[in-house]
């Protein structure tokens, strides 16, 4: 697996043991993680601390983001695809949509390469924490 999804998995697991929804984001560049980050949305109680937004806070300012590649375990949303096309991110991959089909034609409208890794361990943490947290996913999707 490549080492920055394996990277992004790792945040999603650290989301997950501190009580939060398991998704797990990085962005890179030139070969060097510069940002991460998990779903805080729980545990800060604050709706929008999403993955990608988490990273991208702890990132700092960058500057120039067009070459950087975010990776997030799972498709984002609007609101992570807009940050992504706000600051000129030219490439995401993620771990799987299955789950969440989020915001790829959005990204992709925008000029932004979309890469679907389609990870059976994305799908299953995913899937694994869906079953034993339904009103939790569904409220974090908007869906509740």
């Amino acid at each position: 697996m490549d080492k920055f999804m394996s990277a992004a998995i790792d945040e999603a697991k650290t989301g997950l043991s501190e009580g939060g929804i398991p998704i797990g984001s990085v962005l890179v560049r030139d070969g060097k993680i510069i940002g991460r980050g998990h779903n805080k949305r729980v545990q800060e109680n604050d709706p929008v601390i999403h993955a990608e937004i988490d990273c991208l806070r702890n990132a700092g300012r960058i500057g120039i983001y067009s070459d950087t590649v975010l990776y997030s375990t799972l498709m984002p949303c609007y609101l992570c695809a807009g940050a992504s096309v706000q600051f000129g991110i030219k490439k995401v991959i993620a771990g799987e949509d299955e789950t969440f089909s989020g915001a790829r034609e959005f990204m992709e409208s925008h000029g932004i390469e979309v890469i679907n890794m389609n990870l059976e361990e994305c799908k299953n943490l995913m899937k694994d924490f869906i079953e034993k947290n339904p009103e939790l996913w569904f409220e974090d999707i908007g869906e509740l």
